[in-house]
């Protein structure tokens, strides 16, 4: 069974997986056969800016418009759906207690929520938690992940899903989300440390995976906007013209001969702010955790196929980068979805592929 986070949500049968990000919106199924994963469905749509900001929706209708447009593109029959949350709507934390049963942990977390969360009225949010298993620091505790998200804000969204025609019956956190693609994918070691790092428009996921097991997680909330919002800057022009170019640019330094492109050229040193985050993240969890290292870093998203980004991260991270793909152990018909198609998408779907995995056992 899948690890991580059983949702705020209860569902059964089928479940499509749904991105709902500040750019775009991601939808990717996949079916269960007799020979593994199969991709059924895969696409993605723009969304207009300013609709989701942060992890928070402020136009319920857009997005409901965009579901629907991205049910039709995508060709899929599914009517169960699941989402994920990040940014401001959801809050995350990793909690030691004395070993005791999952019940009384959740009804601790309840009554106490003020400690472990910056919560005032534990009525209004939704809980979540999942047992990691013993504390490497302390064997008589035992390491517990808890989430919360507030009542209204699950609201929103089941309304914008449910408003286009679904039935949501999974809403996770985008984190998990990422880990429950990388378990599905890749082979892996109880031993095994690795950094998924998810870099979108305005958010960066950041998730530490140690046996295929969450261990830390933080969303940085600065993303691939930054680096439209330099050029915006330093060219005088609008966003939207920002974003164009930066799309081209990045175009031509991928297709560039090695050193065409001087650093100081770079998109590389306008992503450098989002560097720093990461790296600064990822620090701070090896210094909170004493002897322990990275075996590898798995990054994804749009800005993620900015040229030379591996090399760059691998550099001050000390540790292997690679791109990650979740359709990895996925069967994809190529007359469906050609390879450059299932290309793109694994750079900005790992999210709607991880949702896609969860099983209605897991519910």
């Amino acid at each position: 069974m899948k690890k991580g986070l059983s949702g705020f949500l209860p569902g059964k049968k089928n479940i499509v997986g749904i991105d709902i990000g500040s750019t775009a919106l991601k939808l990717v199924e996949i079916a269960e056969t007799s020979n593994g994963y199969e991709l059924v469905a895969c696409a993605q749509i723009p969304i207009e800016r300013g609709v989701i900001s942060k992890g928070l929706m402020t136009d319920g209708a857009a997005v409901t418009r965009a579901v629907k447009e991205l049910l039709k593109i995508s060709g899929t029959s599914a009517k169960l759906a699941a989402t994920a949350l990040s940014g401001f709507s959801v809050l995350v934390n990793k909690v030691s207690f004395k070993d005791m049963g999952e019940d009384e942990i959740r009804q601790l977390v309840i009554d106490e929520a003020g400690e472990y969360m910056p919560i005032d009225r534990v009525e209004n949010v939704y809980f979540d938690i999942h047992v990691l298993g013993a504390s490497d620091n302390n064997p008589q505790m035992i390491d517990v992940i808890i989430a919360a998200a507030k009542k209204d804000i699950i609201a929103e969204y089941r309304s914008a899903v449910e408003s286009a025609g679904l039935r949501l019956v999974l809403m996770d956190v985008d984190s998990f989300a990422l880990e429950t693609a990388y378990e599905e994918n890749y082979e892996f070691s109880d031993d095994d440390v690795v950094g998924l790092v998810h870099i979108g428009a305005g958010i960066t996921n950041i998730n530490i995976v140690k046996g295929g097991q969450s261990v830390f997680t933080r969303n940085v909330l600065m993303g691939g906007d930054v680096i439209t919002e330099a050029i915006q800057a330093e060219r005088g022009i609008s966003f939207e013209e920002a974003e164009v170019w930066k799309i081209e640019r990045s175009q031509e330094e991928n297709a560039a001969e090695p050193g065409e492109y001087a650093q100081e050229q770079s998109l590389l040193i306008l992503a450098d702010p989002i560097f720093a985050e990461i790296e600064r993240s990822i620090d701070f969890f090896i210094s909170s955790v004493g002897m322990i290292f990275l075996n590898k870093v798995l990054i994804s998203g749009g800005s993620s196929r900015i040229a030379g980004i591996k090399e760059a991260l691998s550099q001050r991270l000390r540790c292997d980068v690679e791109y990650f793909d979740p359709f990895k152990a996925v069967k994809c018909d190529k007359k469906s979805y050609p390879s450059e198609f299932i290309r793109e998408m694994a750079a900005v779907a790992p999210i709607a592929a991880g949702l896609a995995l969860r099983r209605p056992d897991e519910l």
